[in-house]
């Protein structure tokens, strides 16, 4: 069974993180999260979820203008050929939907199947944002803090310059 957002916010306080959360009008796009967004600080992000033709799993997590070359992408991270994954690999893996995709769905990977990719730049942010486990809301939380988070999931990201 996946995480429920209420669980999530529980890991978030238990862990010692302290997240902004702001409701709204679920949104499934880049651009819909841009016309809702209001005063939401820090970087906006989007996040990629990759299978390699090997059968790797990959999440890739980036500034929401960040223009990723999937061709160029796996010898940044060293996967073999990628295409995106799947619905019904998500929701398994992840435990999220299409629209919902977030580094806070890494609490649902309890097999460790999924490789994460941080981008550098979007590191460097004071603050970063995603959604929680749900496309109604969004969690705005400091890059150490998202690290802390990833690294109780029991995941090691690569934190990779993506793009120019």
């Amino acid at each position: 069974m996946s995480t429920t957002p209420d669980q999530l916010f529980q890991r978030l306080a238990d862990l010692g993180i302290n997240a902004g959360t702001t409701e709204h009008e679920a949104v499934f796009t880049v651009e819909q999260a841009r016309a809702l967004r209001g005063e939401i600080p820090g970087g906006h992000c989007k996040n990629l979820f990759l299978k390699d033709k090997k059968g790797a799993l990959w999440l890739v997590v980036c500034l929401e203008d960040a223009v990723i070359d999937l061709k160029a992408l796996p010898a940044l991270i060293g996967a073999a050929r990628i295409s995106f994954g799947k619905a019904d690999l998500l929701g398994e893996v992840l435990g999220v939907e299409p629209g919902s995709v977030t580094p806070f769905a890494l609490i649902n990977d309890t097999a460790h199947r999924v490789n994460v990719v941080l981008d550098a730049k979007m590191m460097q942010h004071d603050v970063v944002s995603y959604h929680p486990l749900v496309n109604t809301a969004t969690v705005t939380l400091t890059p150490d803090d998202l690290l802390k988070f990833i690294s109780s999931c029991g995941h090691e990201p690569q934190i990779i310059e993506l793009y120019d």
